[in-house]
């Protein structure tokens, strides 16, 4: 069986795999505005409120709420998501976003863990659709189902300070809404027993996200020619997704944690990478030596047929 070698990409992704705790905690510094820069003109392409004492920037989704309420395009934060969706896809969601760090730091404390069902996945598609665009545009900001009023990162990061900060100066303790309350009680017991129940079910940044799997500069590579079919890619990833059918899922977050399959049928690849030994289709499944070149036998073919083209040319002066 033809082994595929790692790309250059591929090795240096392994070895970032190790360190991806500390890269998203060096994301999660630069999200909380060490410098106090408050930039909140500018949004992110990740799940921060910006409600939130400690926000460099603003939340894309909180944007795009406002302004679908306002009737009016988000141009920049459309923009700004559609470029960084087309380069990395849902990598910023595994290895950039916040709130998904906080949901896998959760997840480490050892308590039984519930799988969800795969259709579960596309209630976040309803939450995009309906509380961050129809909702706003048709009933504006002050709707119960409002997505900043039901968010729970909003709850958690903003209510939740303020509320520490009335409760420690002497003042008047004022509550979330009932519902953004149950939402964030839910989410916190959640966490420990569901790996990013956020993320999976019903976050609307990933749903744009996850259209880009398909499609990014950066994805999955699959080499069927490598793979030993042991299946050990299905135990490695932690979402309920088979990577060697469908390796750039939209459930997938790209932890990467599948590329630890030993026999490297899984990698992390690109658009930019020329090797003509690395084609893959617009699915991530890459192709065999023998369809991505012509054998030896097509070869000599080729070669004995110009042999006699210039024979008859030769015949014929």
């Amino acid at each position: 069986m033809p082994m595929v070698k790692k790309t250059k990409l591929g090795r240096f992704s392994s070895k970032l795999l190790g360190w991806r705790m500390w890269i998203q905690t060096a994301f999660l510094l630069l999200w909380l505005d060490p410098l106090g820069l408050r930039m909140h003109t500018m949004c992110s392409p990740v799940f921060h409120c910006y409600a939130c004492p400690l926000a460099t920037f603003a939340c894309p989704i909180g944007i795009i709420a406002q302004f679908s309420a306002l009737h009016v395009f988000p141009f920049i934060a459309i923009g700004l998501l559609v470029a960084t969706g087309a380069m990395f896809g849902s990598l910023i969601c595994g290895w950039v976003c916040p709130f998904g760090y906080l949901q896998d730091l959760a997840a480490k404390v050892p308590t039984p863990k519930i799988d969800l069902p795969k259709f579960t996945s596309y209630f976040r598609y309803v939450m995009l659709i309906g509380a961050v665009l129809a909702i706003p545009y048709f009933f504006g900001e002050g709707h119960p189902l409002f997505v900043c009023r039901i968010c729970p990162a909003g709850a958690l990061e903003s209510a939740v300070p303020a509320m520490a900060g009335q409760a420690l100066g002497g003042e008047k303790v004022i509550w979330p809404n009932a519902l953004k309350l149950t939402i964030l009680i839910v989410f916190l017991i959640a966490i420990f027993f569901i790996k990013r129940p956020w993320c999976r079910v019903l976050c609307p940044l990933g749903a744009i996200f996850s259209l880009f799997n398909r499609a990014s500069a950066f994805f999955l590579r699959f080499d069927a020619e490598s793979c030993t079919h042991c299946e050990r890619c299905h135990k490695l990833c932690e979402y309920g997704i088979e990577p060697e059918k469908t390796p750039n899922d939209l459930r997938c977050i790209r932890c990467l944690e599948c590329t630890k399959c030993s026999p490297d049928a899984l990698t992390l690849g690109s658009v930019f990478e020329h090797s003509s030994s690395h084609n893959t289709n617009e699915h991530g499944f890459q192709a065999t030596e023998d369809t991505a070149r012509p054998s030896a036998g097509t070869k000599g073919k080729s070669k004995k047929a110009k042999v006699k083209t210039v024979e008859s040319l030769r015949d014929a002066t």
